[in-house]
């Protein structure tokens, strides 16, 4: 049980008493000094926003950037502002729910809902999990191919070794977890910046790509990879991951206490999401700089893209700095996912399993389908099921959304917490143009 005092109404508005705090071995660890000065306690709260961020930017994203780019220059930039937003009001409501009421998505969808229709949440969630290790497990070894020439299937199985770096790294301490995401999102930001510098982009179009254009629906082949781009940018698992880590900090229990850690937290999510919007916008000016303005607009595929590189921007270094980030987005993205698939299992079924079997058994799920594609298909393979992996995402999206926004809109369950009536109406259509979206994804994907 959580060391803390519980509020007197802890049980009002849900149907179950709350439970264990969410990842209870790090739970309110992360200490948050009532006497500090204001820029001393909003530092204490950066870091999870990073780890959502690293969902934002993983290998599925990749290759919507790269085929937006590359087919339609800068113009695709808008949609990536605009996901991004949805982005930010989403992840915001999740540390609204978590400090409002002790629970991460997980909890509140086992206290707030029947049991049966928990179970069906969480095994819709639980497949959400596999599909981003999927994802993950295929970038890495797409990464590791691209800088050592390791065959694809023996990326596959390497990525298996990376459950002994998390586990050490928890043992450290949660903040040794942050340090190595937000190390390694240094990494690839460094990457971008010398390749876009390299290819030189036409700026006065980058910035007009940021502006919209009716172009984006009336073009149907452009619309369908805007559609790709917004359904692919919000991932399931971060609505559970974040709800769940923000509560790593020990900020009190009183309102006073709740609202500044509100406040921390947002903008921690805020800033580091604003950031994956400069990596997804960077990915997209790159292939648009390197790949549309010389013709190349077919490309769509990450070892493609990585192979044109040196002879189109003159530098050898070029393709190794995108192999570098490829591999950092897919080592970031494993860690992010595993956590979220920790919170998932315990929050909705209150298993706890030792951290070492979490993790092998979701890696282990993941790399079955991976490897046997890679293995038989080979590159082509490996492409069909990262984009495969983004329609299953695209399906479980609602499914975690609409109870987020729901909880958030109860006052009975928030309490002075309770969200503001615009940013619910806004959330609301948020979640309603994504469900849209994905419904639009999911027949495009079956009709052909």
């Amino acid at each position: 049980m959580d060391s803390y005092t519980r509020p007197a109404e802890d049980t009002e508005g849900w149907r179950t008493a709350r439970g264990e705090g969410s990842l209870s071995d790090v739970h309110r660890s992360i200490a948050i000094s009532k006497d500090a000065p204001t820029w001393r306690k909003a530092a204490a709260f950066v870091g999870p926003g990073y780890l959502v961020a690293v969902g934002y930017m993983d290998p599925g994203n990749w290759a919507t950037s790269i085929a937006g780019g590359s087919k339609f220059g800068y113009t695709l930039l808008f949609v990536a502002l605009v996901s991004n937003i949805m982005a930010i009001v989403l992840q915001s409501l999740c540390a609204r729910l978590a400090i409002a009421s002790g629970r991460d998505l997980a909890q509140a969808c086992r206290d707030a809902f029947p049991r049966p229709v928990a179970y069906v949440l969480w095994f819709l969630a639980e497949v959400a999990i596999i599909a981003t290790d999927i994802a993950e497990v295929i970038g890495t070894a797409i990464g590791l191919n691209l800088i050592f020439g390791i065959p694809l299937e023996i990326g596959v199985i390497i990525t298996a070794l990376d459950v002994f770096l998390i586990l050490y790294l928890q043992k450290l301490g949660f903040r040794w977890v942050e340090a190595l995401i937000i190390t390694l999102l240094g990494v690839i930001a460094v990457c971008f910046a010398i390749q876009v510098a390299l290819a030189d982009p036409d700026w006065g179009a980058v910035i007009v790509g940021f502006a919209p254009t009716t172009e984006i629906v009336t073009n149907p082949e452009m619309l369908y990879l805007a559609l790709g781009i917004l359904g692919a940018t919000v991932m399931p698992h971060n609505l559970y991951l974040h709800s769940g880590i923000v509560q790593t900090r020990a900020y009190g229990n009183t309102l006073v206490e709740k609202r500044q850690a509100l406040k921390f937290a947002t903008w921690d999510s805020t800033i580091a999401l604003m950031f994956a919007l400069l990596i997804n916008a960077s990915i997209l000016i790159l292939a648009a700089a390197a790949f549309y303005s010389t013709g190349r607009t077919e490309i769509v595929e990450i070892g493609e893209a990585h192979s044109l590189l040196a002879p189109l921007l003159g530098l050898a270094i070029a393709p190794t700095l995108f192999g570098i980030a490829l591999l950092c987005c897919g080592i970031n993205s494993t860690v992010t996912a595993t956590l979220a698939g920790q919170i998932v299992m315990e929050g909705f079924l209150h298993i706890k399993l030792p951290p070492w079997l979490r993790r092998l058994v979701t890696r282990g799920i993941a790399i079955v389908p991976a490897a046997a594609v890679t293995m038989w298909y080979g590159d082509s393979g490996t492409a069909r099921l990262l984009i495969l992996t983004q329609v299953v995402l695209s399906l479980q999206l609602s499914f975690a959304v609409f109870p987020l926004v729901l909880f958030t809109a109860d006052r009975k369950k928030m309490g002075a917490l309770v969200a503001p009536r615009w940013l619910i109406a806004l959330a609301m259509l948020i979640a309603v143009v994504i469900a849209a979206l994905n419904v639009k994804l999911l027949v495009d994907f079956v009709l052909n």
